[in-house]
């Protein structure tokens, strides 16, 4: 008996050290799952729309060939959740059709989408939509996680079927061991049957229908559309006059009536920044009227595409922008993000907040249209607690009206603790008055809605905006050789002034400089020199005469080093060379030099000049850049003629 129970003693220790050690392998199989987990980008197919994945914002990878007209695609630039990812992403032209990463964030619902035809995709219009998407590249962000397994509001995930190794599943718990954690968490939606998919139903044509729901037609795939701009329902009972495959499904769509969207007022169309106090000092209450002054402003101004756009950057420490230009297109919308900004607390460092507009804010990706004025109106509690002033400058150089709103300004014993004396005078696009406004009490601010909108809608006195006549460093390089003789000298320095005169010279408007050239070269005046019409207009009636020969490729790369070698990054660098005869040197290389530079170049030649040359130095097409003249007196006529292609050129380029 006694050996017996030694033996089921003995059988109890064995058991017990196998399942001992199968739990520590098990342990250290976790352990090396924990130390090295694996990381990957999620992949989708085409056919997934935005609508279906619950994550706010997340990074995925799409295939190739989702070109196809097949997935369709609602809006442009804001994109209505039913669209599909991947369509969308290569319609906004983040992707093109050999597929590839992307990221992907939601935003606001809008009143309505317009369709357009976009990098080989047609999207399709849509009214109002719950939800919104919006995609860039699939960087991602520094210190931000982007989920590696994404959440579905279907029964099925739509990788699925094409990966079975990414289905939602758990395996069996094993003694000692953990159940493995779910790859795609499901969640039940209203109709458990059919995949993602799936073909959209088309509606029926019975008659007796009883259903009351909205049924759009979505546009852009026959060239008879629809407009459903100006479509806002369909009789109770009645099917859409002309049924097309892309059609929304009635359980999807608001059953509210349809409102008529606004395309914004077209008599206010600039590009506008609010930058806003978020720092401590303000307090809560103080930032709920702030907020309620946007409002009421995004109200007053009547937000949309063909009119004012309007992003808001809020700043403490640091600036973060709350949303950019594209994010919301009507004034609905605007008011309902603003109503969710929350404070973000920290200094006031308004000049850190006006780098980061400038160099970050107007760019294309955000919406900055080009074609309207950008417009930053800066907010202050007080006084700032950094300075502005180069901030500004760089920003009213970079072509933004800055205006300041300063609210509770510091009172006679509050002064010293200023950091920047006079900061709205010195952060202003012009100290006139008209960009700053001065309001004694946060209770006040509501009365200053109207004096605000009526100027920032003013955009002829936007004096800060980009303009033909107000962004360039300009280089003349005057032949003084012996053959033009001191009155004709006199004539062509009367053509210089003629010229200088149609321009806005200030230091950081249009800039002037000249060069005098024979063999050898001399820089009358460089751009740092003077900075008035009253000055420049001075000194170009004191170069004096020189006489000698006519060098006219030296002369080039003299103003290219002495001149343009110090003009501004963010000005269009111009060169007038006004020569009488053939070059004694070569011009080909110093042009090219010139035109690789990016100096635009414009050869005037008179009496002997030798049109050939003209047409090398000339930038391309040398019809639009090199003029000939056959008498000095006649130089004055062609003074229009050089102001209308220098602008021409500079309204048909991409700005901002």
């Amino acid at each position: 008996m006694g050996i017996v129970v030694l033996t089921m003693k003995a059988s109890v220790i064995e058991m017990f050290l196998v399942l001992l050690a199968t739990g520590i392998h098990s342990n250290k199989d976790m352990t090396k799952k924990i130390k090295r987990p694996k990381l990957t980008v999620p992949q989708i197919n085409c056919d997934v729309k935005a609508g279906k994945i619950i994550n706010p914002e997340f990074v995925v990878k799409c295939p190739a060939g989702c070109q196809d007209p097949k997935y369709h695609v609602y809006g442009t630039d804001i994109y209505a959740s039913y669209s599909s990812v991947c369509g969308a992403a290569i319609h906004s032209g983040v992707l093109d059709n050999s597929g590839g990463k992307i990221l992907v964030r939601k935003v606001a619902g809008q009143s309505g989408y317009k369709g357009s035809y976009s990098n080989g995709v047609q999207s399709l219009s849509l009214p109002r939509w719950r939800e919104s998407f919006i995609v860039s590249e699939g960087k991602s962000q520094k210190g931000v996680t982007y989920p590696s397994a994404l959440t579905y509001s279907s029964s099925k995930s739509p990788a699925a079927k094409t990966d079975e190794a990414t289905k939602a599943y758990q395996k069996p718990p094993v003694p000692g061991t953990t159940a493995q954690p779910v790859t795609l968490t499901q969640v039940t939606g209203a109709t458990a049957t059919g995949a993602a998919h799936a073909s959209l139903p088309k509606p029926s044509p019975s008659a007796g229908s009883t259903s009351s729901s909205l049924r759009p037609q979505p546009v852009g795939l026959r060239s008879r559309e629809l407009d459903l701009w100006a479509t806002s329902t369909y009789t109770s009972g009645q099917n859409s006059p002309r049924a097309d495959p892309g059609f929304v499904p009635k359980e999807e769509l608001s059953t509210q009536a349809l409102e008529p969207l606004s395309q914004g007022d077209p008599n206010c169309k600039i590009d506008l920044s609010f930058v806003i106090d978020g720092s401590s000092s303000i307090g809560k209450r103080r930032f709920r009227i702030q907020k309620q002054f946007l409002a009421d402003v995004a109200q007053a101004l009547d937000i949309g595409p063909a009119g004012p756009l309007m992003g808001i950057v809020q700043y403490g420490d640091n600036p973060s922008a709350q949303f950019n230009l594209r994010t919301h297109m009507n004034s609905r919308d605007l008011r309902t993000a603003i109503e969710k900004i929350t404070q973000r607390g920290g200094l006031s460092n308004a000049g850190r907040a006006i780098s980061f507009v400038t160099k970050n804010f107007f760019s294309k990706a955000n919406g900055n249209r080009g074609s309207a004025p950008n417009v930053a109106v800066v907010i202050v509690d007080g006084w700032p607690t950094d300075k502005v002033e180069e901030a500004s400058r760089f920003a009213r150089e970079s072509g933004i009206n800055i205006f300041f709103i300063t609210i509770e300004g510091a009172t006679e014993n509050e002064k010293q603790y200023v950091v920047e004396p006079n900061f709205s005078h010195k952060a202003v696009c012009r100290t006139n008055g008209f960009y700053s406004l001065n309001v004694q009490s946060w209770f006040s601010l509501h009365k200053t809605v109207q004096a605000l909108v009526k100027r920032v809608c003013d955009t002829d006195r936007l004096a800060c905006s980009k303009t033909c006549l107000n962004s360039a460093d300009i280089g003349f390089v005057i032949d003084g050789s012996s053959s033009v003789g001191t009155g004709n000298f006199r004539t062509v320095l009367q053509f210089v002034a003629n010229l200088s005169k149609e321009f806005e010279i200030s230091d950081i408007d249009t800039r002037i400089g000249a060069v005098q050239y024979t063999y050898e070269q001399r820089l009358e005046f460089g751009f740092d020199d003077y900075n008035t019409k009253s000055d420049i207009l001075n000194a170009i009636k004191r170069v004096g005469y020189w006489s000698g020969g006519t060098s006219t490729g030296a002369a080039i790369n003299y103003a290219l080093e002495q001149l343009f070698k110090k003009s501004k990054p963010n000005k269009r660098k111009l060169m007038i060379l006004i020569t009488d005869g053939r070059s004694y040197d070569d011009v080909r290389i110093p042009a090219m030099v010139a035109h690789h530079k990016g100096v635009i170049t414009y050869a005037i030649g008179v009496a002997w000049a030798a049109q050939d040359e003209l047409e090398v130095i000339a930038t391309h097409p040398a019809k639009d850049h090199s003029f000939f003249v056959d008498e000095f007196d006649n130089l004055y006529k062609f003074v229009p003629k050089v102001i209308q292609n220098i602008c021409t050129e500079f309204n048909s380029q991409p700005r901002n």
